[in-house]
């Protein structure tokens, strides 16, 4: 694939320069993109184990030390949010709702100005009886990862008899204004076709909004298989099978998702393509792992690590320069479908989503 499929405006050398990264200002790379949206992982702890993401063992999570501590957490946003530029924090996991840190994370954002808008990718469960504290503490809204309403096939994905949980946490969060609730579905290459119909009948009756997502290479086992998965192409024609599907007319921008209006509206779906129809020069992630190493994209290779930095005395200023030189450092694109593609050592639920 070439740089200007990606959407990629300029052609840079191969090893950037750190030493030529901004000193203020947006946090950039060499492809003049700037990273607005930070991507915030808690834990890489999951209570499901998702076929497409873990073995049903699970796996072996970090050590406790490793994890950044509270403290480390709120200094690093807050160097995100008011010197770099961030205007967009999402906490993840692993599953975020398993950790003890994330109300306190997200009062720590919201308490920041300029403020951030903030916001969870959770699987769900546990989310009934936490989703007024969280608003409380400032949460703006919710994304709730749910691939099938059909409980058998929710089982047999996800290794857990847990989707009234799911479907008792997305009522709840819509409920106290955690809105707008938006449901993120990967489709099972077996059944997924029709659980994109059944899906996205559900979120229309429930005012949530569908977003399906092409399955990725990021599964602990390294078993990933184009030919094994669903593109959005095949996705969109079996929705128009049963949906008038007309494309949103707002700008995209930098919003992963391609957005179609359902039967005229109000109604939309969207459907991000990161594999068939790569988006990457419009990305404007940066990402920071439970154990404190940025990532200047989902599927990057090299990591810096900030944890370390800070615990051997660096400054605040110090810090800010290493997380500049790690995005100035950012590949074109995620090189999925180039020939020497290698996906990641760490699987999705060890990066965050």
């Amino acid at each position: 694939m070439t740089l200007t499929s990606l959407g990629v405006p300029s052609i840079r050398t191969p090893t950037p320069d750190p030493a030529d990264a901004p000193t203020a200002g947006p946090l950039l790379d060499t492809f003049g993109r700037a990273a607005t949206d930070l991507r915030v992982s808690l834990t890489d702890r999951c209570n499901l184990r998702c076929t497409y993401c873990m073995p049903a063992e699970g796996l072996d999570w970090l050590p406790a030390d490793d994890l950044l501590r509270p403290d480390e957490l709120a200094r690093l946003i807050t160097i995100a949010v008011t010197r770099l530029g961030i205007t967009n924090v999402r906490f993840t996991g692993g599953e975020p709702l398993v950790s003890r840190t994330l109300e306190g994370a997200i009062a720590v954002a919201t308490a920041l100005r300029p403020r951030p808008e903030t916001s969870i990718t959770t699987n769900g469960i546990g989310l009934a009886r936490r989703a007024a504290g969280l608003k409380a503490a400032g949460l703006d809204r919710v994304n709730v990862s749910l691939d099938t309403v059909d409980a058998d096939r929710f089982a047999r994905i996800t290794r857990r008899h847990r989707l009234g949980d799911v479907l008792e946490g997305l009522a709840a969060a819509h409920a106290v204004g955690l809105t707008p609730v938006k449901v993120n579905a990967v489709l099972d290459p077996e059944s997924g076709l029709d659980d994109a119909v059944s899906l996205l009948r559900f979120c229309l009756d429930h005012g949530y909004q569908l977003r399906i997502i092409e399955q990725m290479p990021l599964d602990a086992g390294h078993r990933w298989r184009r030919d094994q998965t669903l593109d959005a192409d095949r996705i969109l024609d079996a929705l128009r099978r049963h949906f008038d599907l007309q494309p949103d007319t707002a700008e995209r921008g930098s919003a992963p998702a391609q957005l179609w209006r359902v039967d005229g509206g109000p109604g939309v779906v969207g459907v991000i393509a990161s594999v068939s129809h790569a988006f990457c020069g419009a990305c404007d992630r940066t990402r920071l792992t439970a154990d404190g190493q940025v990532r200047s994209c989902l599927f990057s290779r090299e990591e810096t690590d900030l944890r370390l930095l800070m615990r051997r005395g660096a400054d605040d200023d110090a810090v800010e320069a290493a997380w500049r030189a790690a995005m100035w450092a950012k590949p074109a694109g995620h090189g999925i479908n180039d020939p020497g593609f290698v996906q990641p050592v760490r699987p999705m639920s060890a990066i965050g989503g």
